[in-house]
């Protein structure tokens, strides 16, 4: 027979579950060691763009001279002292033209009054008839008329030619390629800020149009122009041209 286990006797009562030991929870992930959420990159350690790189185009790299042009990347701001030496190259170039030109000057003018004086030679001061003697010197005074007549229309067609060349030198070489003879030998070239491109004729002629006019001002107003990066405050050394231009001087 059996008998129902008695209330009162702890030893015949079935044992519950963690009776007497109690089970604990299963730690969570990491217990004791626990788990840091995934930092994002960078976390504490500020990611900083590569050397000498801008991520914004026309930033100045903390004035150290460099600048970030779309399309370039990061390039050096042309100093003053490599803008000035290429002006000089260029200088040096216009005044060989003109040394030629005024030496053809000098020379035509020379011949003119020799020719002149030889045919002083010829005048017979005792008769003022167009005839014996005098008659050679009136020939020669016309012949040396026509030969001074062509020399003065020669002169200023050259005088347009150097005109012409002054104006195409500067304004498409700077539109098609970005320099002057000068400024290639410096190793500079002009771009748009905007797209780091050749001016183009626009651009170009804006740039050339601007010391120009200046130039008229006794050439005062051209070296304005010329030393106007001086007051540029934004570190770009942008002269009143470039500004009108939206341009930049930069070293290749």
């Amino acid at each position: 027979m059996s008998y129902p286990p008695d209330p009162n006797n702890p030893y015949g009562q079935p044992q519950q579950p963690g009776y007497g030991y109690p089970q604990q929870a299963p730690p969570a992930a990491g217990y004791g060691y626990p788990q840091q959420p995934p930092q994002a990159p960078g976390y504490g350690v500020p990611q900083q763009p590569a050397y000498g790189y801008a991520p914004v185009p026309g930033t100045i790299q903390a004035n150290n001279g460099y600048i970030n042009v779309a399309h370039l990347g990061t390039v050096k701001i042309a100093t003053m002292g490599q803008r000035f030496a290429a002006r000089l190259i260029d200088g040096l170039f216009f005044g060989a033209l003109y040394a030629v030109f005024a030496i053809f000057g000098v020379l035509g003018a020379l011949g003119v009054a020799k020719d002149q004086q030889d045919c002083s030679s010829k005048l017979d001061y005792s008769t003022s008839s167009y005839s014996g003697t005098n008659s050679a010197y009136y020939d020669c005074i016309h012949a040396n008329s026509q030969a001074a007549t062509g020399w003065f229309v020669t002169s200023m067609l050259l005088f347009g030619l150097f005109m012409a060349v002054g104006l195409l030198y500067e304004w498409l070489l700077v539109a098609f390629t970005g320099a002057t003879l000068g400024k290639f030998a410096m190793g500079l070239r002009v771009v748009k800020e905007n797209n780091g491109q050749v001016p183009g004729l626009g651009g170009g002629f804006i740039r050339f149009i601007i010391p120009s006019v200046g130039s008229l001002l006794c050439g005062l107003g051209q070296l304005l122009v010329y030393l106007s990066p001086f007051f540029d405050n934004s570190g770009k050394l942008q002269g009143w041209h470039d500004r009108a231009a939206g341009t930049l001087v930069v070293k290749k």
